[in-house]
């Protein structure tokens, strides 16, 4: 290649570069935003519960989920709604299609309560159920109340009794 055309091709690329471009094109080496990929887990996930709901204990047997109920559904992390987890919940309210539940976990976090507390999370032990194959004690986090669409979850699971059920709401309460 010829000295001017190299010259010629470096101005050329000079005017292009401050060129103002028509709306949609990208400068070339440019990569253009990938779209976000379809999550079937998490879209139309409106976030987590905020307002106040009115706690109630009422579970049917049959395959429909009820507050006081334990049951299996897929659960988005806190920090990131597209990611998440399957895991337990107790259901203790509803809000419109959405059922209102707490998260789980087999954790013991009676060890770790003043890290907890100060991480801004909150736990009440349940204890055992069949929800958990291994028959380990679990626990709800009652100031955080996830949506769950009554379609996706997977399996009911177990209640609990009223008791625990009233323990739990006064945890939600104390801490909402």
């Amino acid at each position: 290649m010829a000295t001017s055309d190299i010259i010629k091709a470096i101005g050329q690329a000079i005017i292009d570069a401050l060129s103002p471009r028509p709306a949609g094109r990208r400068r070339p080496g440019r990569s253009t935003p990938r779209p976000r990929a379809r999550n079937p887990r998490t879209d139309g996930y409106p976030g987590d519960f905020t307002g106040r709901c009115e706690l109630s204990y009422d579970p049917h047997p049959g395959r429909l989920a009820d507050p006081g109920e334990v049951v299996w559904t897929w659960v988005p992390y806190e920090e990131d709604h597209s990611r998440g987890k399957d895991r337990p919940v107790l259901v203790i309210a509803r809000d419109g299609h959405w059922l209102l539940a707490l998260p789980m976990t087999s954790k013991d976090h009676d060890l770790d309560a003043g890290q907890e507390a100060s991480e801004g999370r909150y736990w009440v032990e349940i204890g055992r159920g069949s929800w958990d194959s291994s028959g380990r004690v679990s626990e709800v986090r009652v100031n955080r109340i996830v949506r769950v669409d009554p379609e996706k979850i997977r399996r009911v699971s177990d209640r609990v009794s009223r008791d625990v059920f009233e323990r739990v709401a006064a945890g939600v309460r104390r801490h909402w």
